[in-house]
């Protein structure tokens, strides 16, 4: 079966992620005619966005787009990789508040959100929209959040949104101009853009056929001699299984018709744990579109202060031929991902 979401301008024929042992892959695909299938039959997805051409096939979607840096090294219980001070410069040169803004208006882009809404108060502490291009030059967003840390540099994200696999040919797709905007809202960056200097996951993450621990840190450096955590506040984090159902806060900046990805959009559904033999996450039937990857989900969120507890962030969805997500899941915080947090500091 062969089934994704082409994400490269102008490559919808070059582009066929059919490798789903390790990236750009369906759940099950293999090079082959596509079926027809009902129109109603759902696509999994992940939720990032890494286009402004966005074309859907049917089918079951395991990862709208890898995007992995390299060379990336592993370390232990995890994978890093480190950018180089030329690269850092390069990426804030590269991120115009232009180019930050380039998906408003685009046709193509899924429908706008009914269930999430535009958040009207000011973005919750550490909270922000993360910027990437994949290699060979497609620009992409996801969400990501500022953690307490000893450097006060660290922030979480879904680990598929700076690991990605390989594209058919087995050549892994390059990431590049990585930068993270805290409190980003339309167009506007109060607290500065931050560079990552490296990101990492941890080596029981699969890749992004994957939902497992789909988390990943990055170490940001300091703008103007002060730190993301010291500018832009944290959200805490916490690795205890909570009650299920949960009341959860999902944040992050969706790039559908609504805001094209210019303003973070909130859910407050409840939340349900689904454990089997493989893996563990939390369910729920919010529907922001793809740029939400890496949003955090809080607990105990007070939306008058804008802080709550993270149980987990973002990872994948299920959206119908008309792109409109209809659910989301985000892995529980494993020990794997207690340790790679635990370690973030180190980058």
């Amino acid at each position: 079966m062969r089934t994704f979401l082409s994400v490269f301008p102008g490559l919808d024929e070059e582009y066929d992620p059919v490798e789903p042992r390790r990236g750009c892959g369906a759940e099950a695909a293999e090079p082959a005619e596509q079926p027809s299938l009902p129109p109603a039959r759902p696509l999994i997805m992940d939720l990032k966005l890494v286009c402004r051409r966005i074309v859907a096939s049917t089918g079951i979607l395991g990862a709208v787009l890898a995007a992995v840096a390299v060379p990336a090294s592993a370390a232990g219980d995890q994978v890093v990789t480190r950018v180089s001070e030329a690269e850092r410069a390069a990426a804030l040169a590269y991120w115009t508040p232009e180019r930050m803004r380039q998906w408003v208006g685009d046709d193509e882009l899924p429908p706008a959100e009914k269930i999430g809404r535009e958040w009207e108060r000011p973005v919750p502490a550490g909270v922000g929209r993360l910027f990437f291009t994949a290699e060979p030059g497609v620009d992409g967003s996801c969400t990501a959040t500022v953690i307490p840390s000893a450097t006060k540099d660290v922030a979480l994200t879904a680990g598929h949104c700076v690991n990605g696999g390989f594209d058919r040919h087995d050549n892994p797709i390059k990431i590049v101009n990585v930068v993270f905007v805290p409190g980003y809202d339309h167009g506007e960056a109060p607290h500065g853009v931050f560079a990552a200097r490296a990101f990492a996951w941890s080596a029981t993450y699969p890749g992004p056929s994957s939902g497992i621990d789909d988390d990943a840190v990055l170490a940001l450096d300091p703008v103007g001699g002060r730190h993301v955590a010291e500018v832009a506040g944290t959200q805490d984090i916490s690795f205890e299984t909570s009650p299920s159902p949960v009341d959860a806060t999902l944040l992050g900046y969706p790039v559908s018709k609504a805001a094209g990805g210019e303003a973070l959009f909130s859910c407050a559904r409840p939340a349900t744990l689904d454990a089997n033999s493989v893996s563990i996450s939390w369910k729920t039937d919010c529907d922001l579109a793809g740029g939400s990857s890496g949003g955090p989900w809080l607990r105990n969120f007070d939306p008058a202060t804008g802080k709550g507890t993270i149980f987990s962030v973002t990872s994948r969805g299920t959206m119908n031929e008309e792109l409109v997500t209809l659910d989301l899941s985000g892995a529980a915080l494993s020990e794997p991902v207690r340790k790679l947090i635990e370690n973030a500091p180190d980058l």
